[in-house]
């Protein structure tokens, strides 16, 4: 058992907050012109469930996802729960920064906006980069390998999202978006 149950806390905090914050947000959307498809949707959203279930399931996960390859330690739940507290923090500006843009599926709104201001200078997709910050801090504080194999996959998953989102971009806004492109990174400021 935990000694330290402070900054064990931290980590499942930030998700329920995640959760809690894009549930409430949700309702205050813009009308969709524009909606994918339920099959499109299910290529990415297949990744992202096995990614937390790898992530979180680490003492139900056959060998060799189960093995502890980072010792629990107290330095280390506080370090991954300041960098959890980090990627949510950086998930709720990208979030408040679209505004009524915002849908959790890939959608064109009535009125749509290319944004290109706050997180969205630093990276076109931060709260993707967000996300995968928590689920990093997250398998780092969990410590198995089925936690780091969550993480990759969880790439994918955003990957394979973004790459449609990107491409009904190019189609709203063709030469603003590929000045974007050009100018500012996916994903990892500054590296791809």
């Amino acid at each position: 058992m935990r000694s330290f149950s402070l900054p064990a806390d931290i980590i499942p905090a930030c998700w329920t907050l995640f959760v809690v914050i894009w549930l409430l947000s949700a309702a205050f959307n813009k009308r969709s012109i524009y909606r994918e498809s339920g099959g499109q949707r299910l290529r990415y959203s297949i990744l992202l469930v096995l990614a937390f279930l790898l992530l979180t399931r680490r003492y139900r996960l056959p060998y060799p996802l189960d093995v502890c390859i980072i010792p629990t330690t107290q330095t280390v739940a506080w370090m991954t729960g300041i960098l959890c507290m980090a990627g949510l923090a950086f998930c709720v500006w990208a979030r408040a920064t679209l505004g009524r843009n915002w849908s959790g599926t890939i959608t064109l709104k009535e009125g749509h906006e290319l944004i290109e201001r706050g997180p969205y200078r630093l990276v076109r997709h931060p709260i993707y980069t967000g996300l995968l910050v928590m689920f990093l801090a997250t398998a780092i504080a969990f410590g198995h390998i089925g936690g780091f194999v969550a993480v990759a996959v969880a790439f994918a998953s955003f990957w394979i999202k973004l790459s449609d989102e990107e491409k009904l971009m190019r189609q709203q806004f063709p030469e603003q978006y590929r000045s974007y492109e050009e100018r500012v990174k996916r994903i990892i400021p500054f590296v791809l």
